[in-house]
């Protein structure tokens, strides 16, 4: 059970471990409120996973840290679980499904931990960690549906109120539900007016689809980049908690999310996972009532593999129009390039790609497309090169 009192005492235990991260003001997020951010993306770990791993092993008796830990993770909770047991002097064992980042796989390994990679998404990794549990005796430190650990995360609800006390709103990441258990928990324990909500990847919203269902059932699939809250299935306990504590649990897009990741690195110099955004993707794109309002926004995580970001950032790009691809059928003749270059330049346009093929079936035989990539400033900006382009009688057959 989670009371006020454990979690007053994980914030006790946590004080000499954790960091207690900064509240940074972001009035660019959206201007119509004043949003905040509560960066547990540079928490040590680089997410606030540690907080619950690190309690729950605390409370372990000396029997039970002889024996070790085991755990299931997306690789953040595997991070937590690594340091926690090697700063408490005890082995562990952690179960990662194979397609989670290669960074957070070798930080895990670099925690002393040992890993063992399991195909499929984290409920897979969760029956395997299940299975060795059984047969080795250790403790399972679960990554959310557990007393102990929502209440090493609540620790975070706390320090939003210490940092904030006037919030009107909170916006938690969503992916088994232990973080927004915890924090709403400890929120409206004091300050009931608060609001507090949830957001879910649209690919992944088992929360959003058990509460409004009112039972628990597994997605058959998850599909989104934003790893840390792939997930399948809620707890028990926290589907429990979610329901009574959270107002409401809303969903974003993979183009959403990393729009807000963009966002984050451009506007203040952040770097955050996809799950850790999801929070600010829903304020920028107003999926909850943040109108007038003092909202925070909990950045959960940052640990992005390089290769995904690079990725993410391009697609940001295009989803703000600041990466357009245009294709155009022309007439093969000279000056058709020029003349099109220009339209695009005398605009404020720049040229970044352009290829030229020449027609297919589908055109005159005198006929060619142009493929053409440009940077801009905004969608309003893209629409204004696009009718130019139009007026100027070229056709525009496609248009991303």
């Amino acid at each position: 059970m989670v009371t006020l009192d454990k979690v007053y005492h994980a914030a006790y235990v946590l004080k000499d471990v954790i960091r207690k991260t900064d509240l940074i003001y972001a009035p660019k997020i959206n201007p119509e409120a004043q949003i905040y951010l509560k960066t547990e993306n540079l928490q040590i770990t680089g997410s606030f996973k540690v907080r619950g791993a690190y309690y729950k092993i605390s409370q372990l008796s000396k029997e039970e840290r002889e024996k070790g830990v085991i755990a299931c993770s997306a690789g953040n909770h595997a991070q937590g679980v690594a340091l926690a047991a090697q700063k408490s002097g005890i082995p562990a064992l952690i179960c990662i499904p194979d397609g989670a980042p290669i960074s957070k796989v070798e930080n895990t390994k670099s925690y002393g931990a040992q890993v063992e990679l399991v195909k499929g998404v984290y409920d897979d990794a969760h029956r395997r960690a299940c299975e060795l549990q059984e047969q080795s005796g250790r403790t399972f430190i679960h990554p959310f549906d557990d007393p102990d650990v929502i209440a090493g995360q609540g620790t975070i609800g706390l320090e939003l109120l210490d940092q904030l006390p006037d919030v009107d709103a909170v916006i938690v990441p969503v992916g088994g539900g232990g973080l927004i258990s915890g924090v709403a928990f400890a929120i409206k324990s004091l300050n009931p007016n608060c609001k507090v909500y949830g957001v879910q990847a649209s690919g992944a919203a088992s929360m959003k689809e058990a509460i409004s269902h009112h039972q628990i059932a597994a997605l058959e699939r998850v599909r989104t980049f934003a790893d840390g809250i792939a997930v399948k299935c809620p707890g028990d306990l926290t589907y429990e908690m979610v329901n009574q504590y959270v107002d409401d649990v809303v969903t974003v897009t993979d183009d959403e999310i990393a729009t807000a990741i963009l966002t984050l690195i451009e506007q203040h110099k952040l770097i955050s996972e996809g799950a850790g955004a999801v929070s600010v993707a829903a304020a920028m794109f107003n999926k909850v009532d943040v109108k007038g309002k003092r909202v925070a926004c909990l950045v959960s995580g940052g640990n992005i593999d390089v290769t995904i970001l690079s990725r993410v950032i391009n697609r940001g790009l295009l989803k703000a129009g600041r990466l357009v691809d245009l294709t155009l059928e022309l007439d093969d003749k000279p000056g058709q390039l020029k003349e099109v270059a220009g339209i695009i330049a005398d605009l404020g346009g720049n040229v970044v790609h352009v290829r030229h093929d020449h027609g297919g079936e589908d055109t005159d035989i005198g006929g060619c497309y142009l493929s053409i990539q440009m940077e801009t400033r905004n969608n309003e900006h893209v629409e204004e090169i696009r009718r130019a382009i139009s007026e100027a009688g070229y056709k525009i057959i496609k248009y991303l």
